[in-house]
This record gives C-alpha cells, sequence and structure tokens, in this order.
C-alpha cells in the first residue's frame, strides 16, 4: 500500500488533522480508463470508492473506509478554446497550478477563494468560493464535466447534454460519480486594486449595503473580543501594475500574517485568558494598504496557520443581523477566540445543491486555531446560523442532516433523486453522505 497524506501507511489525514480514514486500498490512477476500472473492481469486491483531493475539508466529505483513489496524475489542462473562452482542465490539478498556467497563457478564472491548495474537483465539489457582488463561486464558473459514475461509465454534462446532471454535479459533494475533467468559463488576464483597510465593527457593519453595492470584491475579518475589524475592497483596474513590494509582502503576508499569528495562537492556546489582549493586538498587526496585481496575486492568500472551520451561508439581507448576534453571544460568554470570523458575499447561481442556490447570500466563517476545543463556539454559532436558514459550507465542521437540508434547500429532492438514479448501489457513500443526503 502507498503511503498518504499523513506519511503512515494506510491511514489517510486531512489538512486539519481532524478527520482520518483507514481505506482497505489505494489507487493512483494515470488514466480516466484506470479510473473506470477502479471503479468496477470496487463494484465486484463490494467496496465503496472516493476520490480524495489535498484534504482541505474539514468534514468527511472524501473518508472511505473502501477503495482511495488519488488523483494526482490525472493533472494539466487538456485544453484551451480561444473561441469559446474556456479551458478543459484534469479534476486532479491544483488550482494552484492553474492559475500560474492561465496567468502565462493570458488567462484567469473571474473569481476564486482566498487559497490555492485544492485540486479543482474538490474546491468545485464542495463548493468553494470566494467574495463577489456579480461574480460568484467557482462551480458556477463550470461549463461542462467529465465524471465516472457507479458502473464506470464516463459520462460528459453541460447545459447541453445530460443537464440534469450538470446543474447537480458542478457541486455534487462525491455523491455522483468522481469528477475527472472540469472545462471553466475563462476570461483575459486583468488587473485588480486592492484596497486593504481597517474600520470598526459599527461602522462596517453600519454600511455594509453602501460597501458592498460599491465594489465588485468586498470581504472583512472581525476579530472577536474587539470591535475591530480588517476590510478588503478588490476593484478592477485599468493598471498600472504595481504589486506589494517582496520586503513589505514578506514582513505582512508571512511574517505577521502566518509567523506572529501562529506564535499568537499557541500563546493564546496555552494561555486562553491572554486570548482578548492578543486579539486587540492582532486586529491593529496589519496597517491600510493598495496594491495592483493580477487576480490570482489579490485574491489568494498563504494559509500556514492550520484551524478548523464552520461557515455558513445565510441570506445576504440576514447578514447584519446575524454577524451583531455572533458578536453579542462571543461577548456575553466566557468563549477565548483567538480566529477572525470572515465575512464574504455570492450573487444567486443556479447549481442545485450550492449554498448560493437561488438566493443572494452571504457567509460568516468561524475558525478555532488547530488542537483548541472548537465544540461549544462552534455550537453557538451554528444556533445563530440556522434561526437565519443558513446553509452550511459542504466542506467545513457543521452538524446538519439531511432532515434540516430539505428545509434549506427547494431542489433537495431533485439532487437525491439524481443520486438515486446514477449511484442506486451507493458506490460513492460514505458516513458524511448517509448523513447530509440520507441513505
Amino acid at each position: 500500500m502507498s503511503t498518504t497524506a499523513s506519511g503512515k501507511s494506510g491511514t489517510w489525514r486531512n489538512w486539519a488533522g481532524n478527520v482520518t480514514a483507514r481505506p482497505v486500498r489505494e489507487v493512483t490512477p494515470a488514466s480516466v480508463d484506470e479510473l473506470s476500472a477502479a471503479v468496477r473492481k470496487a463494484a465486484e469486491d463490494g467496496l465503496t470508492v472516493k476520490a480524495v483531493g489535498t484534504g482541505h475539508s474539514f468534514t468527511a466529505a472524501a473518508a472511505t473506509d473502501g477503495v482511495l483513489i488519488r488523483p494526482q496524475l490525472l493533472t494539466g489542462i487538456r485544453k484551451i478554446d480561444r473561441m469559446a473562452m474556456t479551458v478543459t482542465v484534469e479534476a486532479g490539478t491544483p488550482l494552484k497550478r492553474l492559475n500560474l498556467a492561465l496567468a502565462r497563457e493570458g488567462l484567469s478564472l473571474t473569481n476564486m477563494g482566498d487559497i490555492m491548495e485544492q485540486t479543482v474537483s474538490g474546491a468545485t465539489s464542495t463548493g468553494t468560493h470566494g467574495t463577489g457582488r456579480d461574480s460568484a463561486s467557482i462551480a458556477a464558473q463550470i461549463k461542462g464535466l467529465e465524471l465516472v459514475t457507479a458502473d464506470g461509465s464516463v459520462l460528459s454534462c453541460s447545459e447541453h447534454e445530460n443537464p440534469e446532471v450538470f446543474a447537480a454535479a458542478r457541486i455534487g459533494i462525491g455523491a455522483l460519480g468522481i469528477v475527472t475533467a472540469i472545462t471553466f468559463s475563462v476570461e483575459p488576464v486583468f488587473l485588480l486594486t486592492a484596497r486593504e483597510e481597517p474600520m470598526t465593527f459599527d461602522r462596517v457593519t453600519a454600511d455594509f449595503e453602501e460597501l458592498f453595492t460599491e465594489n465588485e470584491h468586498f470581504e472583512f475579518y472581525w476579530f472577536p473580543h474587539t470591535g475591530n475589524c480588517n476590510t478588503k475592497r478588490n476593484n478592477r483596474s485599468a493598471g498600472p501594475e504595481k504589486p506589494v513590494g517582496p520586503i513589505r509582502g514578506w514582513i505582512e503576508d508571512e511574517f505577521l500574517s502566518n509567523g506572529v499569528f501562529q506564535v499568537a495562537n499557541l500563546l493564546g492556546r496555552a494561555v486562553p485568558a491572554a486570548v482578548p489582549s492578543i486579539a486587540r493586538l492582532s486586529s491593529r498587526a496589519l496597517s491600510a494598504r493598495t496594491y495592483t496585481d493580477i487576480p490570482y496575486e489579490v485574491f489568494t492568500s498563504p494559509r500556514r496557520v492550520r484551524f478548523v472551520e464552520m461557515e455558513y451561508a445565510v441570506p445576504r439581507e440576514a447578514l447584519v443581523e446575524t454577524l451583531r448576534e455572533l458578536k453579542s453571544m462571543v461577548d456575553r460568554s466566557s468563549l477565548r477566540v483567538s480566529f477572525p470570523v470572515e465575512v464574504r458575499t455570492a450573487p444567486a447561481d443556479d447549481i442545485t445543491l450550492s449554498t448560493a442556490s437561488g438566493r443572494e447570500s452571504a457567509y460568516i466563517a468561524v475558525h478555532m486555531f488547530k488542537g483548541t476545543p472548537y465544540q461549544a463556539y462552534f455550537t453557538a454559532a451554528e444556533r445563530i446560523f440556522t434561526a437565519h436558514e443558513g446553509r452550511p459550507h459542504w466542506g467545513k465542521v457543521h452538524t446538519r442532516d439531511a432532515e434540516y437540508f430539505t428545509k434549506v434547500y427547494p431542489r433537495f429532492g431533485e439532487f437525491t433523486a439524481l443520486r438515486d438514479r446514477l449511484d442506486p448501489d451507493r458506490r460513492f457513500a460514505n458516513d458524511y453522505l448517509r448523513r447530509v443526503l440520507g441513505s
């Protein structure tokens, strides 16, 4: 058996270390045909099959005690179509490699999340998103995809080919099959000007609608135990390119945002009473800055401090009220939270189980430093989010089940009916999917 991400033969661990799995065997297919054969062989042996990406999900969405598919040989760009402005890429390609390859070709995705370590299939299957007034999640930029289904056959899906599968499989949580290739809509590479500045919690919440409306991409971080936020506005720019200088970039993005932040979190974990003081210092560590660069240099940043995360999408009009409730809950409690709360937005989309399906959404993400007990904080936060009909991110910690999802997703039955058709024997099932989709 090959060694896994954790370095130990036979045990797979996710990035945050909160999920482990012991598959019967691991397969690293070098082609779609080999992947199809692995799925058929698993069926003969009565085993379930799951594909894993880089393990950046905090849920057990990819865990299996059956056959674990590693996609690292299914990487690279298959085709660039400059007439249609699309790029077709193998499912195991990390977003980082896709972004670099597109930039070399003078192309870019329209919007992206804030890290780019994940594989394209892992990121899209769980609904990874950035922030945007008009541009949506990475999955919403998909124009076509290729899927190996439970009987080992290869299905091509788009708006014109198998459209009902396309509607669901863009965010399929691994329940409908194994994605082998994705065709993304792309555009000529462009420049973004980022304006980062501190702002008080009261001002951000009072002016949220204005900040949202006036910027193509607006997001902010609130530091619990303080009234302080860091805001970020990204808007398209005619240039010139003016990236963050290497020294300032290292100081702010590596030394402060990763190095010092890691030490602060270690101190907070050892001495919880120090957390509010640390939070006040952390919230003032980064000063205002403005820079102009190509999209992936602006949207994404390195994240080396490990954490566990819960994120919910609430209707955008409910954001400010939800956030104020979260703040007053933290203020009233004995919780000690050393990680900022991240707030982003997305327009409504038409993907069956997208967290923004059919409604304009705002995302609130709560984090806890790896190794710190997070259950009490996440439970209290989740109570607030679900009171606002929140939809949890499929790849982040939550306790919801199929019964809850039938209430918050109008098209939930459409997805489960498709799953019954494509995977009647539950070849792609695991404990997580049994909970969130039913058996």
